[in-house]
């Protein structure tokens, strides 16, 4: 036997011997996929002129939009259960061509948006540390946080499950907290408020949409998960109701505990709500639970651009050695090209990224045409999913 046939014997023996994904990891991975927790939500209550619009639209939405988009992806995982996700739905439905391009935009849009989080994270603590607005700071700060959590992702996906676990505990506690000290501060009538001549509705659609998205990125993991045909389905349905609570609880407690107006509630309030309900030490666990989702974000999008990469190699679609796996399972050059995608973006500003971002989002949104091959129903509603998504993305 030759030194390659060796080196795919030792890469197949690492694929099936690292752990897979169980139910709890894949919940917190799909969480920090679609959501991170309820920073970034305030703008829901400004933009529906009142706390009423926002609370009725996370409650609605999520019927019409995150759970049908989520029972596809369970369908079409569980159906496709191999790693590459939604490339391969669509080279099945529309051919390999189409896959590969709707593969490299969504891998480029990702790479844009993981280059958003440590400037996120750093952006969080420079209010407390100031030193990170230098640059002699900010720099090795950048390296040093994409070095550690790119070698989170390289130690096993399960290993980056479970970091996420204790990521969402992190982040989600404090607002737990704060929903208990409101209660006696509640008054129902505040949550009725609604001024319509404040609506604004682009606004309020875009919040809805970008807070309530992305469902299907965990379908790149499939080929990683444990028994996928009951693991998926279990997974979907429990970050569902995770993302949906984690909205509603916070604005419950925040637009019924105090008597604010609605132009207050934008990007960050929640703090301010922390503080006025139970200190300033409510108030900096949120900040730093804001800046510590962030790294959850950043490690599940990692590691749905790296073992989309792997699978498009498997597919045929990218060089063989995209699908070489380190020792411990995990796709060694994919998670490279990531984090140096990463690396060379971090130093843009975070608006010049967001545009880029939604530009190439917008790209891999396109679907040149229909097929009736497999699931056809399915594949007419993902395909408004995509288009969409595309717009709720594009905010300028």
């Amino acid at each position: 036997m030759g030194e390659e046939g060796m080196t795919s014997d030792v890469q197949q023996k690492a694929a099936k011997t690292s752990p897979k994904l169980t139910v709890l990891p894949l919940i917190a991975l799909i969480f920090y996929e679609v959501s991170g927790g309820p920073f970034g939500v305030e703008d829901s209550v400004k933009a529906g002129g009142g706390p009423l619009l926002s609370l009725l639209g996370f409650l609605i939405f999520p019927l019409i939009w995150s759970i049908p988009e989520a029972l596809i992806t369970a369908e079409l995982a569980t159906s496709f259960p191999e790693n590459g996700g939604y490339v391969i739905w669509i080279s099945s439905a529309f051919g390999p061509f189409w896959g590969f391009q709707e593969g490299f935009w969504k891998w480029l849009s990702g790479v844009l948006d993981n280059a958003l989080y440590p400037v996120l994270f750093l952006d969080y603590l420079k209010h407390s540390l100031p030193i990170f607005n230098l640059l002699i700071a900010r720099i090795p700060a950048l390296l040093g946080i994409t070095g550690a959590l790119t070698y989170l992702n390289y130690r096993g996906l399960h290993i980056v499950g479970f970091s996420a676990v204790s990521l969402l505990v992190f982040s989600l506690c404090p607002f737990v907290v704060m929903g208990i000290l409101s209660i006696p501060r509640i008054k129902p009538r505040r949550w009725l408020v609604v001024d319509f001549k404040k609506v604004d509705w682009r606004g309020y659609f875009n919040s809805m949409f970008w807070n309530l998205n992305y469902w299907d990125k965990a379908s790149t993991l499939a080929g990683e998960v444990e028994n996928p045909s009951k693991t998926f389905p279990k997974a979907l349905l429990g970050a569902v109701v995770l993302v949906v609570s984690s909205y509603l609880i916070p604005l419950l407690a925040g637009t019924g505990g105090l008597t604010s107006l609605s132009s207050e509630w934008s990007d960050g309030y929640f703090a301010e709500v922390g503080m006025l309900i139970g200190g300033f030490w409510l108030k900096w666990w949120i900040q730093a639970a804001s800046a510590m989702s962030n790294l959850g974000l950043f490690e599940a999008e990692m590691s749905g651009d790296a073992f989309q990469l792997l699978g498009m190699s498997e597919m045929g679609m990218l060089p063989a050695i995209f699908a070489s796996r380190s020792k411990y399972g995990t796709p060694t050059l994919s998670i490279l090209c990531s984090a140096t995608g990463v690396i060379f973006l971090s130093w843009m500003s975070f608006q010049e990224i967001l545009e880029f971002l939604n530009f190439f989002f917008a790209c891999s949104c396109y679907v040149p045409r229909f097929s009736k091959d497999i699931h056809s129903k399915w594949w007419c509603y993902y395909c408004g999913v995509l288009i969409i998504s595309c717009s709720s993305s594009c905010k300028g």
